[in-house]
């Protein structure tokens, strides 16, 4: 029981995690390229702001919430503990994009005005969002397997 409780928890953690990554993309980042300067730094700052502290603090938490998992599950039930192992692996190539890539970008960009664009604005825009998709597919499939490790 208690193991089934812990994925419980991690499941409902990294679903709030994966649909911080997913919503954005759904609702605004596939359409960036057709906002004007102006909008996109507005957007871009508001999400920042929104985002950035809860994000901040949830990411790690779900990623600890899957090691009682491996744990428990570690030679008693192989099914489970390598489905969690690579769900988790996914969310941390998931940090570490936004990390290393994604975070990056962003604080370039909050020092932007329409005035100060860069003349490779539209690069750089572009990378983040192809960084971003890359961060949504390892967010989602992340997912799918604690759950499969948790229904199989």
């Amino acid at each position: 029981m208690t193991l089934k409780i812990l994925e419980l928890v991690s499941i409902v953690l990294s679903a709030v995690v994966g649909g911080m990554y997913w919503g954005p993309w759904l609702a605004l980042t596939k359409s960036m390229k057709t906002f004007k300067p102006d909008v996109f730094l507005a957007i871009v700052d508001r999400l920042n702001r929104n985002m950035a502290g809860l994000m901040t603090a949830l990411t790690p938490i779900a990623l600890l919430s899957i090691v009682p998992v491996l744990f428990i599950s570690f030679g008693r039930q192989p099914t489970t503990f390598y489905l969690n192992l690579a769900g988790f692996i996914l969310f941390v190539v998931a940090l570490l994009v936004t990390v290393i890539i994604e975070v990056p970008i962003v604080k370039q960009i909050a020092t932007w005005t329409v005035g100060t664009l860069p003349d490779n604005w539209t690069q750089l825009r572009d990378r983040w969002g192809l960084f971003h998709i890359i961060r949504v597919v390892t967010g989602i499939v992340g997912l799918a397997l604690l759950v499969a490790g948790a229904i199989l």
